[in-house]
């Protein structure tokens, strides 16, 4: 018989260790541990299987075709709909809409003649009635619990028998005989381990709402998104009416996907045309450049905005919002560098509108365009856009789907379009492309003059006369 060892686990996400310490290794939770026996694993023994393996060419395909939502946003970052027996993980900030975004998907449902069945842990019965009714949320075959048992939220599954479950959220659902409290890495895990078994058990579709932590966890770690089959993040600034919902991971359909919303008074309207949401509405200003973001399959056109200005501190301000600052500070390094604009003793401001943000390689051009201008103090003439990689060597290189980002921004009616020399497109009608092989060389063709020619903080019309 083999001897049993002492060792200590942690209660919230099971991390041993052979001596008691006060804070988990893994999760750095304090006070958690407590003392377990450690059995040896008994062997496994082999089992005849209940049904034999068959060709993957013997698989029917159908059951695992997607059913539409009703909504086609959420339908295009899902690929083709919620499959049955899927569980989906919907996260995001406090506020930002993740309640309202699914209780419209249940109605929609409902609204099919499919028995939908909405928890909520969160709040009361009534409460989600009254947001209903001022969604338009209503549907006879929408049922509705306010539960936070696991075993009775099963019990209702087993009754109803619906074809959706909406559970809101994970982290105030408690399942009895695991140890932690709500919310904790045990307890969710454990919570989601039981609804996938019923999904797939039901051929159930799951939807489940996770919030993001304060350290920007999504439920806690990571362990929650493997057991997942769809993991979608809703995004937005709270106080903002746009929301975008992007899928990190999805086993039916594109991972790289986004979906595009806006909060309403009377709930989540979609936008399935989002381009002119980014952009001003006023004319090209000094500071500014358009270019074309890749958002999955979808081409975004968004403007970048800059402002320098002198500062009187040894080392200059980089403030940035909607870009990744890394690549501002690398861009702005090129510009002083490569181009000759000198920007080490000026703060710069860059940014975009409309609360998008924008990660895309291809916007490096157009922010180092935007900064120019704003060191110039005159805008590119014209309806310029900019696409293209910007290198720390100073070449432009090519950025990928250009015929696609270049025929929404023809669209839109911009007509020039300054791209990386070896891109090797087609222009679209009434759009003139200007290839540039280097940061000096795009920077020339967007003002029209020699892009190291600057003269800083003036205007055009200044250069004529006695600069101040």
């Amino acid at each position: 018989m083999a001897k049993s060892t002492t060792t200590y686990r942690c209660t919230e996400c099971g991390w041993t260790t052979g001596r008691w310490v006060g804070r988990c290794g893994q999760c750095q939770a304090w006070g958690s541990i407590a003392e377990a026996d450690a059995r040896p694993a008994a062997s496994v023994a082999t089992q005849r299987p209940t049904q034999p393996a068959i060709p993957i060419t013997g698989v029917p395909a159908h059951s695992a075709r997607g059913v539409r939502t009703g909504i086609g946003e959420l339908d295009r970052v899902l690929g083709d709909g919620l499959v049955p027996g899927a569980v989906a993980l919907l996260g995001g900030e406090p506020g930002v809409g993740k309640s309202t975004l699914l209780l419209e998907v249940a109605a929609r449902w409902a609204s099919g003649r499919r028995r939908t069945l909405y928890v909520t842990a969160e709040e009361s019965a009534a409460q989600v009635r009254l947001r209903a009714d001022r969604t338009g949320a209503l549907h006879d075959e929408l049922f509705l619990a306010a539960e936070s048992d696991l075993g009775v939220i099963l019990g209702h599954i087993e009754e109803l028998s619906p074809t959706l479950l909406v559970l809101d959220s994970v982290q105030t659902v408690q399942a009895g005989g695991i140890d932690g409290v709500a919310g904790g890495v045990a307890q969710v895990r454990e919570v989601t381990n039981a609804l996938v078994r019923t999904a797939k058990r039901r051929g159930m579709a799951v939807l489940i709402i996770g919030h993001v932590t304060k350290d920007g966890a999504l439920a806690g770690p990571r362990t929650l998104e493997h057991l997942v089959d769809v993991v979608l993040n809703f995004e937005g600034e709270r106080h903002g009416g746009f929301r975008m919902v992007r899928a990190t991971k999805n086993r039916y359909g594109p991972a790289d996907e986004v979906g595009c919303f806006e909060m309403t008074e009377t709930g989540i309207r979609e936008v399935p045309d989002p381009s002119g949401l980014f952009t001003s509405r006023h004319g090209p200003a000094a500071g500014t450049c358009v270019t074309v973001s890749l958002e999955g399959r979808r081409p975004l056109v968004a403007e970048v905005q800059a402002l320098v200005a002198p500062t009187p501190l040894q080392q200059p301000r980089r403030v940035t919002s909607g870009l990744d600052s890394s690549r501002v500070t690398m861009t702005l390094a090129v510009l002083q560098r490569r181009a000759g604009h000198k920007l080490h003793t000026r703060d710069v401001y860059a940014s975009t509108i409309g609360g998008v943000r924008l990660t895309d390689p291809a916007a490096d051009l157009a922010l180092a365009i935007a900064v120019a201008s704003a060191l110039r103090d005159e805008p590119p003439p014209g309806r310029l856009i900019a696409l293209g990689e910007v290198g720390l060597s100073g070449e432009v290189r090519r950025v990928p789907a250009l015929g696609r980002r270049l025929a929404e921004a023809a669209r839109l009616g911009f007509d020039r379009a300054v791209v990386p020399d070896d891109a090797g497109i087609e222009a679209p009608a009434g759009m003139t492309v200007l290839p540039a092989s280097s940061l000096a060389r795009a920077l020339e063709l967007a003002f029209g003059t020699d892009g190291a020619a600057v003269i800083p903080l003036t205007s055009r019309r200044s250069r004529a006369g006695t600069t101040p």
